[in-house]
């Protein structure tokens, strides 16, 4: 009983100082600053009484629960709340997921072809790739993964989430899924595949005098070949950059992307609580084109794309059409603990010319256009009732060259 009180008071003694840690410091940068009128002494007493109370309600938990709870489960439980109350980026480990986390291979591993990020506190698709796994077996953004072999998403962290769905090629995993479109949970069986890179997709229209480029995803190598495109086109050409269901995890590229067609300006800013201010602005040296333009954006349209989009709709570059974009723009610094364990914690969010946090608002198009929650990828030529397409295109046909 000794040993067991003895490891319960230093868990719970543990994670008093993570969130106190996490709830000081944000008092105190409110404090600091002013904001809503709020003192940082203010907020320090704020916080030793949530702290009170989260000790009674420890308390109660140990000696009223039905049965004799494992304290372990139970501070495990607190500390993921803890930080998924912040974003859905920022989530803590335990020493045996961050010990599988350190020891996971980096690259090489087989993948269902899906984006995945974190909304309502369960696993959600962000976007799919055709082709691949995912998309045969019919998941689109906004399906919610209920579980993955067995475990409750909502139980685990993002980044175990996205460590549980790769694995060696041909392997399965086993997923619940949960539809928009669908009252009943579906469970699925998904075979890992090595994802393929999608072609960069091209079409002319309007006799040739609008480029439309679709990239699919943002790497380096894709935005060399945007650029390809860009030079072959001809500056008088329209473009109209198709960043639906668009995936990149380096935001380098997405300014990068918006830098062709934006000869001066800021493209974005970084920053956080203590970590240093970045302005990203616009290189006179890679833009490509001032000929009138248009993006195309939906819930799929993650990371990159969406400081393309949100750059070019700010700086009035051209129109942006669809609707709200997915959400992600931020930057996570892994801290060890002391007791193995880990926390990955948001440090810094960037925002759009405006000041738009895209990680919290997302990019919300100028011209907005909804999109049926079934929507399925038609391939390279959209068919005629492709409302965003045919409202992006009709703006672009109204605009001189």
């Amino acid at each position: 009983m000794v040993v067991c009180v003895s490891r319960f008071f230093q868990r719970f003694v543990f994670v008093l100082s993570v969130a106190i840690f996490v709830t000081l410091g944000l008092g105190f940068a409110l404090g600091q600053f002013g904001w809503f009128g709020v003192h940082a002494g203010d907020e320090q007493d704020g916080s030793y009484r949530q702290m009170r109370v989260y000790a009674e309600v420890l308390q109660k938990i140990q000696s009223d629960y039905v049965t004799d709870p494992s304290m372990d489960d139970v501070t495990t439980g607190a500390l993921h709340g803890l930080l998924e109350s912040l974003d859905a980026d920022s989530s803590y480990l335990t020493p045996a997921e961050y010990k599988i986390y350190k020891d996971h291979p980096t690259g090489g591993t087989a993948q269902e072809g899906m984006t995945i990020s974190r909304r309502f506190g369960y696993a959600t698709v962000v976007n799919v790739a055709p082709g691949s796994p995912a998309d045969q077996a019919h998941l689109a953004d906004g399906d919610v993964i209920e579980s993955i072999g067995g475990k409750h998403t909502h139980d685990l962290s993002l980044a175990v989430i996205r460590m549980m769905l790769e694995g060696k090629p041909g392997s399965t995993v086993d997923v619940t899924v949960i539809r928009p479109t669908k009252p009943d949970p579906e469970k699925i069986s998904l075979t890992r595949a090595v994802i393929n890179i999608p072609a960069l997709s091209q079409q002319q229209y309007d006799n040739s005098t609008i480029l439309y480029i679709k990239p699919g995803v943002l790497t380096a190598a894709r935005v060399d070949e945007i650029a390809a495109a860009i030079k072959s086109a001809g500056k008088g050409r329209k473009i109209l950059l198709d960043l639906r269901d668009c995936t990149g995890n380096d935001p380098q590229q997405g300014l990068r992307l918006a830098n062709f067609f934006i000869k001066q300006g800021t493209l974005a800013t970084l920053q956080g609580q203590q970590f240093p201010e970045q302005t990203f602005t616009a290189d006179p040296a890679q833009f490509l084109t001032d000929a009138p333009m248009a993006v195309i954006v939906n819930r799929g349209t993650y990371g990159a794309g969406e400081l393309t989009a949100a750059a070019i709709e700010d700086l009035k570059r051209g129109d942006v059409v669809g609707e709200r974009t997915f959400g992600e723009g931020s930057v996570q610094k892994t801290i060890d603990l002391p007791d193995g364990g880990a926390i990955m914690l948001t440090v810094a969010k960037y925002e759009s010319p405006d000041g738009r946090k895209i990680q919290d608002d997302a990019v919300v198009p100028n011209v907005q256009v909804a999109s049926p929650l079934d929507e399925e990828d038609e391939g390279l030529t959209p068919p005629n009732g492709d409302d965003m397409l045919n409202k992006a295109l009709d703006l672009l046909k109204a605009k001189g060259a």
